[in-house]
């Protein structure tokens, strides 16, 4: 059966006393396989709605639902998350940190350790599973901290800035890696991004988000089949959705305002 993510009218609030909720009305349908960005300005909601949909986070209204199932708590089986801070321990082994979660979800430690060696070779780091954090860059840290998501095989793959800590050059080459392999594999992603690039070149779908409070101002296909090339990014097609992007994101002007 095909998963599907669906956020229903999703309201979430920061505390009873906010004065306006973080994000408002937001409707998503999300199915599998889809590779989807997120984007907005800052502040929009942008992390607040996917660590809702890993379900980090109460709603006020409306609901989160996988399949058809309301999401009430953290599952990563169901919803794995990657965030920027690779957050892994760095006096275990690289294949040690992969096997983390399925050790925390109950595998036993050989079981375990054969899933996060087959993850490692799949995101192409079978040659470091007996490396140490320090040892490897922070490109192929990065490659570990999806590794190790992938591994407890989620449905949906949550990823909060996964690069945004890295160089520019190894940003765009390792997004291109990853996401070649995430779409091989069938593997549902919802990505937030601050970089237009990284929001059209990845998707499937872009979410353009806007403020005050958080909601969906428009959704956007990206038309182009896979895999991509960079050549993409310097067409036509390319300039056009990153310049709609620009002016979707930019602050209401006082001219607009009227």
């Amino acid at each position: 059966m095909t998963s599907h993510l669906n956020v229903d009218n999703l309201e979430i609030r920061y505390g009873d006393t906010a004065v306006e909720p973080a994000i408002t009305g937001i409707n998503l349908e999300i199915m599998q396989g889809e590779f989807v960005t997120v984007i907005g300005p800052s502040g929009c909601g942008k992390s607040t709605l996917l660590h809702a949909m890993g379900g980090m986070l109460a709603p006020a209204s409306g609901g989160i639902y996988l399949d058809g199932t309301e999401l009430t708590r953290p599952d990563p089986r169901q919803a794995a998350f990657v965030f920027q801070d690779y957050s892994l321990f760095p006096w275990k082994k690289v294949v040690d940190n992969v096997a983390m979660g399925l050790r925390f979800a109950g595998e036993d430690k050989k079981t375990a350790l054969e899933k996060a060696a087959a993850e490692l070779a799949f995101v192409g780091l079978g040659d470091k599973a007996d490396k140490y954090p320090g040892e490897l860059s922070g490109g192929m840290q990065q490659r570990v901290a999806v590794a190790r998501a992938l591994a407890l095989k989620p449905k949906f793959l949550l990823m909060d800035e996964p690069f945004g800590a890295l160089d520019e050059q190894t940003r765009r080459s390792l997004g291109q890696e990853l996401t070649k392999i995430l779409h091989d594999a069938g593997q549902s992603v919802v990505l937030i991004t601050h970089s237009l690039e990284e929001a059209i070149f990845w998707a499937d779908r872009i979410i353009v988000m806007k403020a005050g409070p958080g909601e969906v101002s428009k959704e956007i296909i990206v038309d182009e089949p896979w895999p991509r090339s960079l050549e993409f990014m310097t067409s036509e097609r390319f300039e056009n959705l990153r310049a709609e992007l620009f002016h979707r994101i930019q602050p209401t002007t006082v001219s607009e305002a009227k």
